[in-house]
Parts: structure tokens; C-alpha cells; sequence
């Protein structure tokens, strides 16, 4: 600024193998990142390196000089900054003479600037104390003052450290760890008996899913995994250390209304999302012909959603479960589909179809795995144009909804051992199941609206539905959506679709009368 003085900065970089490894400037700002006066010189180094010399180390320089070269060196060095060096000048002057100090039972003499050996670890300067420091006083503001913000901006770094390959990524992340863990918060919520805020938790996720991507870094030694893993062990025994299952509280909120309904709900519109120009780039080395970045990321994908696992067992977890799951399929339908693409969902599709106990879409899967309705919903939309018949075997195959489903299979009742299996289970909680049985009502709808016309399609699409909902309110959306279907405006009813509004009508009207029926003998009595 033109009103503001001149302040001349004193700036001093030192670099080794083409790394920042040290700096220090008399402006005296405190960050976590460079001062501007260090990225100038640092610039200036870059783009005039001829203005800038280059010295062999000072131990080099000396060992040149004779006798009165090195009197005249160090009398000089001392006239020039007398008032700052000639304390520590003659404190070393003593110890040198004397012949028993410590000084002299080292071997040559330190040298600053001669850099690191060669097989020294070199890597960006980072100040560890600004980062411990500023993390701290971010969570010491709590929600205020755009804490949260600065955190992310600071996760954001992280995230920019690791695509670099800086092994300041990890270091970084472990200073940020520590002051997470140190948050005096965790112990009073955990005294108190109650849960940490969302946003702070939000925060914590993102702790731990920068975390996953250290330690699957294929590029890490494997002495580097082994220390991560210690580390993180240590942390997890601590007692104030946050469960990922969160909240296990008594209060179940509505999260029908609190997720979002679908995968289609970040965009405006059992159509209008807008196709980003995804393209595929060639990756010459360890794939096959035809394969792409692009390629990989959606078959990548495709397994990951595709995968039985367990529903986990807190109200956050299960919470967080769906929205990745759904945020997932969002990011995959900004791709339109091409020829190869479609290939790929194809493969897929038989892959999970076929697939053992690692699939969620095989024929065996555990009572309590995540349900495929989303998922399947999805690929039956994209699978629909181009292969009709593996569309409808995929949501067919995902319909079903076990941790409902009363009993045990079935077996020999002759065998005693076999009594148990159909001895009614108990229900696990799963907070998020008005959430899933919804779901599965909107796979529901998408099948048979994509089945008018079809008699056998719609049979089939029936049956599951009278098999797999247990929910009289979605079974009577169903009817709705069906009669809807079947008298549009724009062409002749669909008899077909009609009788199966119908029957799902007739199915659901018991449990309306059995309602009905007790409000009347509840008022009869009062």
C-alpha cells in the first residue's frame, strides 16, 4: 500500500532435492502457510535463478582459506554484527581452548548450510506448532466465527498434499488428529451422556475418510502403514475417542424427511439431471484395450455400491450409510452413457447377479445387509434402454427386504436342530428403515411404470411386490401409482394395470378395516 512505510524483510529458504525444507522471516507472522514475503523470494529464485548465486557450503569456503584468511573472516563477522554474535563468539573461542569442553570431543564442526544426506528424508517445510495452534483455536470457537470453514480449508490442504505425493499430507493430518482427539468436548458430551453436534461430526467423518485414503495409498512404504496403523490403534483406545455408530440414544427422528428421498434428490427433477462433458482419457500402462480413466471410475464405482455389507448399528452410521450411497449414484449420473459404458453396466450387473457371499445382489445374502433398492432403481434406468430383460432381473433381485421377513428359511421340522429356524427373529435396530421401506416403494413404482403395457412384466413386478412390502401405506401408494399410470390422459386405460391396482388395493384394504374398526370401538367405549 502506498500510505503503509517499507518494511524490509529479512528472509532465509532453504531447499535440498527441490523442496522448501526450512524458512524463517523477521515479518513475524504466525500461519501455517508461507508469509507472502517468503513465496516472493521464493518466486524470484524461481524465475531469475542467474541473480541469485550459488555458494559451495561454508565448511568448503573455509577449508580454502589459510590462517590469516580465517582470522580475517571471523574478526570481520564479529565487527559486523558485534552486538548479536560476540557472546556466542567468545563463549566458543573458551570452549575450543579448553581441550576437556564437550566442543571438543565431536569430530569436525556442523555446517548449515551443506543440506542433507542423501538418504536424510527430505520433505516441505511444515511448522508444527502453527498447525497444532490453529486447529485449536478453531475448535476452541466451536461453531463461530467460520470455524467449520477453516477446518475444511484445512482438510482441503490435506487432500492437496496427498494428490502432490508430499509426505507432509500424513504429518499434517496426525497434528490436526491430536488436537481433535485433545478437544475437551469429548469428555464432558461423554460425561454427560450426550451426543456431539452434526456439524462437528461432519468434521470428524472427514477426519476419517482422509485417514482411508493414507493408508490405501498404494505409493506408501510399508513401514509407513505399519506406523499409521499403530497411531491409529492408540487413538481408538482412547475413551474419549467418538464411536463412527454415534448416536445410540433412545429418540428416533423421522429420517424419512431428514434423508433424501431417492436418488435423484440434489436435483431438481417401483429425468432433468444435467450430463457433464466426462470424456474418456486413454491409460496406456496396465490395462486393456478399449479401458479408460473414465471406464474404471464407473466400474470402480459400480463394485462398491454393489457390495453386501452389514448395516451398521448406531442411528449415524445407518444415517450415513444412505447419503453416501446416494451421493454416489448422484456423481454417476452427471456421466451419459455411452456404448462402453453401457458394457460396463452390463458386466456388472451379471457379475453382482451371480456373485457369492461379496455381492449384495447374489441370490444368498445375510438377514441384515443393506438393502439394494437405490442402487437398483438406478441401474435399472440406466440398463432398461439397452437390455430390458437384466434391468428387471436387477430390481427384481434387489426388491426383497430380509430384516423384515418374520422367520428363518425354512427346514426339516423332524430334526429338533431344525426348531429354531423358524422361531420368529428379533428385529435389529435400524433407524433408518421407514427411510429403506421407502426405497423399495420407489422401485416398486419405477417398475411398473416402465412395465405398462407388458402383462407378464407386470405379473412378475406384482408378485415381488406382494412378497417383498410389508408396509400397508406404501402398498396402497402403489395401488395409486399404478390406477395413475393406468388412465393417463394421453392413452386407453391399461386393463392389465388396472387389476393390478386392484389387487394391490384388496391386499392393503384388511389392514384399513382392522384400523377402522378399532377407532369405532374406541369411541363406542368412550
Amino acid at each position: 500500500m502506498q500510505s503503509e512505510p517499507e518494511t524490509v524483510c529479512n528472509v532465509a529458504i532453504s531447499f535440498d532435492r527441490c523442496k522448501i525444507t526450512s524458512v524463517t522471516c523477521s515479518c513475524g507472522n504466525k500461519d501455517i502457510f508461507y508469509c507472502a514475503h517468503v513465496v516472493a523470494l521464493s518466486l524470484y529464485r524461481i524465475r531469475k535463478p542467474d541473480q541469485v548465486k550459488l555458494h559451495l557450503p561454508i565448511s568448503e569456503t573455509l577449508f580454502q582459506m589459510n590462517r590469516d584468511q580465517l582470522q580475517k573472516f571471523v574478526q570481520y563477522l564479529i565487527t559486523v554484527h558485534h552486538t548479536e554474535v560476540l557472546p556466542t563468539a567468545q563463549k566458543l573461542a573458551d570452549e575450543i581452548l579448553s581441550q576437556n569442553s564437550e566442543i571438543n570431543q565431536v569430530h569436525g564442526a556442523p555446517d548449515p548450510t551443506a543440506g542433507a544426506s542423501i538418504d536424510d528424508e527430505n520433505c516441505w517445510h511444515l511448522d508444527e506448532e502453527q498447525v497444532q495452534a490453529q486447529v485449536k483455536l478453531f475448535l476452541t470457537q466451536g461453531g463461530y466465527h467460520g470455524s467449520g470453514k477453516q477446518l475444511n480449508l484445512l482438510f482441503a490442504k490435506v487432500r492437496e498434499m496427498l494428490k502432490m505425493r508430499d509426505s507432509n499430507g500424513a504429518r499434517m493430518l496426525t497434528l490436526i488428529t491430536e488436537q481433535f482427539m485433545a478437544d475437551p468436548r469429548l469428555s464432558l458430551w461423554r460425561q454427560q451422556g450426550t451426543t456431539m453436534t452434526d456439524k462437528y461430526r461432519q468434521l470428524w467423518d472427514e477426519l476419517g475418510a482422509l485417514w482411508m485414503c493414507i493408508v490405501l495409498n498404494p505409493h506408501c512404504k510399508l513401514e509407513q502403514k505399519s506406523s499409521w496403523l499403530k497411531q491409529l490403534k492408540k487413538w481408538n483406545s482412547v475413551d474419549v475417542c467418538p464411536w463412527e455408530d454415534g448416536n445410540h440414544g433412545n429418540e428416533l427422528p423421522n429420517l424419512t424427511n431428514a434423508l433424501p428421498q431417492g436418488a435423484n434428490a440434489n436435483q431438481e427433477s417401483l429425468g432433468q439431471c444435467k450430463s457433464l462433458e466426462y470424456q474418456h482419457l486413454p491409460a496406456h500402462k496396465f490395462l486393456e484395450e478399449g479401458e479408460s480413466y473414465l471406464t474404471l471410475a464407473v466400474e470402480v464405482a459400480l463394485i462398491g455400491l454393489g457390495q453386501q455389507r452389514i448395516m451398521p448399528d448406531g442411528l449415524y452410521a445407518q444415517e450415513k450409510v444412505c447419503r453416501n450411497e446416494e451421493q454416489l449414484i448422484s456423481k454417476l449420473q452427471e456421466i451419459e452413457l455411452d456404448d462402453t459404458l453401457v458394457k460396463i453396466f452390463r458386466k456388472q450387473a451379471v457379475f453382482l447377479l451371480e456373485g457369492g457371499p461379496y455381492s449384495g445382489l447374489g441370490e444368498v445374502t445375510h438377514r441384515e445387509s443393506v438393502p439394494m433398492h437405490t442402487f437398483a432403481k438406478y441401474l435399472f434406468t440406466s440398463l432398461l434402454p439397452h437390455d430390458a430383460e437384466l434391468a428387471y432381473k436387477t430390481a427384481l433381485r434387489a426388491m426383497r427386504l430380509l430384516v423384515l421377513e418374520s422367520t428363518a428359511p425354512s427346514g426339516d421340522l423332524s430334526r429338533p436342530h431344525h426348531i429354531a429356524s423358524v422361531v420368529p427373529n428379533r428385529y435389529p435396530r435400524w433407524f433408518t428403515l421407514s427411510h429403506i421401506e421407502s426405497q423399495q416403494c420407489e422401485l416398486a413404482s419405477t417398475m411398473l411404470t416402465a412395465a405398462k403395457g407388458d402383462v407378464q412384466r407386470l405379473e412378475t413386478v406384482l408378485e415381488s411386490i406382494q412378497k417383498n412390502i410389508h408396509s400397508s401405506s406404501h402398498i396402497f401408494k402403489l395401488a395409486q401409482d399404478a390406477f395413475k399410470i393406468a388412465t393417463l390422459m394421453d392413452s386407453l386405460p391399461d386393463i392389465t394395470l388396472l387389476k393390478v391396482s386392484l389387487e394391490l388395493g384388496l391386499q392393503v384394504f384388511p389392514s384399513f378395516v382392522v384400523i377402522i374398526t378399532e377407532e369405532r370401538n374406541l369411541m363406542q367405549f368412550w
